[in-house]
């Protein structure tokens, strides 16, 4: 009888202690999830898995070359005025610039609306915990504006040519300007200016598209484009004096390298759908944009946010 007991004892004491260990471990997971979900960039553990999301319509596209008059009258009559909007946006192009010659990038299905035709993801989870983000992707000649990782809009850009390029890196929206005088040339007149590099002189602003990178370090793009980013983005917040930055404005993130040797990557489209879609390099770098805005304080309306991110790591 005694035998009898002590074993059921021990068996009871094995099954307690099966269960305790069972909760603990569930526990642990459960405060692991907890903590990683606050602290979204702790690691690089968040980037693992899906980062992208892919759509659910692929466009294809061909190369349509304007060969003669007859087919640039063709051209003009074969769209309408919106479709020749988004066909010449696709080709990062002023409509002015139509001439014999040209090979224009042309998609299988016209819509109206150019964020179907995106290079850049419609949701981009990387990017969910910043309220307003400018990217500027100088491979590809083209801006993206997000919104707690959602893509709002993006466009065609002009950045700098390859004498004078566009700085690549983390910067923030500082001032604007509905018209600003270039300080290159005081004939130049630049609107809806908004600057991201004070020091240097470097913004974006609306100024002639013509197919490749040809401005003076600042990013070029349409007018209606500019219009847009100058009431989305927001300055930066300085003291009474004016001269501290007590908050900083909307991040830029311009990243990625133009082929002056190979020009036109969006022609390369009638080949690869996605060969204009982010590069694993170039995701790499936003990665690395992303844990210098978490460390700086001056991004935080709470610094305790901050602070807590920056004991984690």
């Amino acid at each position: 009888m005694n035998m009898f007991l002590s074993k059921k004892f021990s068996a009871i004491f094995l099954i307690l202690g099966c269960t305790l260990i069972i909760s603990s471990c569930s526990q642990s997971t459960s405060d692991k999830k907890i903590k990683e979900d606050k602290f979204p960039l702790e690691n690089d553990s968040v980037f693992d898995g899906e980062e992208i999301k892919e759509p659910e319509y692929i466009i294809t596209y061909k190369l349509d070359s304007l060969a003669n008059e007859k087919q640039i009258d063709s051209f003009r009559t074969e769209y309408s005025n919106e479709q020749h909007k988004i066909i010449f946006a696709l080709n990062r192009l002023d409509p002015n610039r139509l001439k014999l010659g040209l090979n224009l990038l042309i998609p299988d299905t016209l819509f109206n609306d150019i964020i179907r035709y995106s290079p850049f993801p419609e949701e981009f989870d990387i990017l969910d915990s910043i309220p307003k983000v400018v990217l500027i992707s100088q491979r590809i000649q083209g801006f993206a504006l997000y919104e707690n990782g959602r893509l709002v809009k993006w466009g065609p850009v002009s950045s700098g040519k390859q004498s004078t390029p566009t700085p690549n890196g983390l910067h923030y929206g500082n001032f604007k300007a509905k018209k600003k005088i270039s300080s290159v040339n005081p004939d130049w007149l630049l609107p809806n200016y908004f600057n991201f590099m004070n020091f240097e002189g470097v913004g974006v602003h609306q100024y002639a598209l013509p197919g490749y990178p040809a401005s003076h370090a600042c990013v070029r793009l349409r007018m209606e484009d500019s219009q847009f980013i100058y009431d989305w983005a927001n300055q930066w917040e300085l003291d009474k004096t004016g001269r501290k930055i007590e908050k900083n404005g909307t991040p830029f993130m311009v990243f990625g390298e133009y082929d002056y040797k190979n020009p036109f990557p969006w022609q390369k489209l009638d080949q690869d759908p996605k060969s204009n879609h982010l590069t694993k390099v170039e995701l790499e770098t936003l990665k690395q944009y992303l844990r210098e805005y978490f460390k700086n304080e001056k991004n935080f309306e709470d610094t305790r946010k901050e602070s807590e991110f920056l004991a984690l790591n």
